[in-house]
């Protein structure tokens, strides 16, 4: 046993070893530093960022080089670092009314107070190669417009401002954190919004794309879509007041879904909503979806058995890393465990075969 542990530690050593050289790639090729990944990969960053539940480009970026793309395993190694990290204290809900806003639009309104503004996005591309890519070119400097001005209302405030659209309540319960405690269903809305936001965009994505085809009975709209910076603040208790310790860039989608009322709420309309770090549309669109659908049961609406409404399913699922781990795990040694079957699948096939004999006698 010793022998084969030591031989298994040798292959173990060989394996990183490979593993690194293997991420270094050709050696007449410049490395990539950090600081290439998290200036021109930064989607992928803000992704690490959001699912890993940590907010630092610099070791997002780090974790992607380490981890050679593999995104999820970037998110793997973000997390166990901020296991590591002391916690000082909680900083106080940011303010997204407050947005400085690099990207603002609405699906449901043309002419909003602040403008629509597009903003750095794929939405109008042609989907086309761009081999001046890959000849290394200067990019041509955009025609900046003003710089982000005064905050701008949430469209919904529109809606609600006539009653059209249902009140979300306020309350001052501090919401569970589920980055330090383990999830308990059933989940209230904060904890069930916590979980999706560091969901797996893929899963997330597919769940939502289903509710768009009927499975959950949820026709959304877009009331806006925001992405931009705002401040956090942290309150000092020798101080007595809050300060500001930094800014962050996220994305804030609302949408507007259509509800026909209940016995106690009149028909208006009602909100799913998504809230990620760094510019990650699709993720706070997916979310959003999700977010309305598991609704149902507040809403009084009826269960159709769709996944998207099923909250433990959802819940229970869509952490990438705990799914990465289960299913991985598979590929590691299971000789006893199969050994065990092997053996029990002789004794059966045995025991038919001396069956199918003495029926023949």
């Amino acid at each position: 046993m010793y022998v084969a542990v030591k031989g298994g530690a040798r292959a173990i050593d060989n394996a990183h070893a490979w593993l690194a050289e293997e991420r270094r790639g050709d050696r007449t090729v410049p490395e990539m530093t950090v600081a290439q990944i998290r200036e021109q990969m930064g989607l992928a960053v803000n992704r690490v960022m959001a699912e890993g539940s940590l907010y630092d480009p610099d070791l997002a970026a780090l974790a992607i080089k380490q981890a050679r793309g593999d995104l999820i395993e970037a998110i793997f190694l973000i997390r166990a670092y901020r296991t590591t990290l002391p916690r000082f204290g909680g900083a106080q809900p940011i303010d997204t009314g407050n947005m400085a806003c690099d990207r603002r639009i609405s699906a449901t309104f043309k002419d909003v107070p602040g403008g629509q503004v597009l903003g750095p996005t794929f939405d109008y591309t042609h989907r086309l190669l761009d081999f001046m890519l890959a000849a290394d070119g200067d990019v041509p400097e955009a025609a900046m417009g003003d710089p982000a001005g005064d905050p701008v209302p949430h469209v919904t405030e529109f809606l609600n401002s006539e009653g059209l659209i249902q009140p979300e309540p306020e309350s001052d319960a501090v919401p569970r954190d589920l980055t330090r405690e383990p999830l308990e269903l059933p989940a209230d809305r904060a904890l069930r919004l916590q979980s999706l936001a560091r969901a797996d965009e893929g899963f997330l994505l597919g769940l939502a794309y289903s509710t768009q085809r009927g499975y959950a009975r949820n026709h959304a709209f877009v009331g806006e879509l925001r992405i931009g910076s705002v401040a956090v603040e942290m309150d000092i208790p020798d101080l007595g007041f809050a300060i500001e310790i930094g800014e962050i860039t996220v994305t804030e989608c609302e949408t507007v879904n259509q509800f026909t009322g209940s016995k106690t709420e009149p028909p208006q309309f009602t909100r799913g909503y998504g809230l990620v770090f760094g510019q990650t549309e699709r993720k706070a669109i997916a979310m959003a979806l999700v977010d309305r659908a598991m609704r149902w049961e507040e809403l009084g609406e009826e269960n159709v058995g769709a996944p998207a409404q099923d909250t433990e399913f959802v819940l229970s699922h869509c952490d990438n890393i705990q799914a990465t781990g289960f299913l991985e795990h598979i590929k590691l040694p299971h000789y006893v465990d199969f050994q065990s079957e092997l053996e029990l699948i002789r004794k059966l096939r045995a025991q038919a075969k001396a069956a199918g004999q003495e029926d023949a006698t």
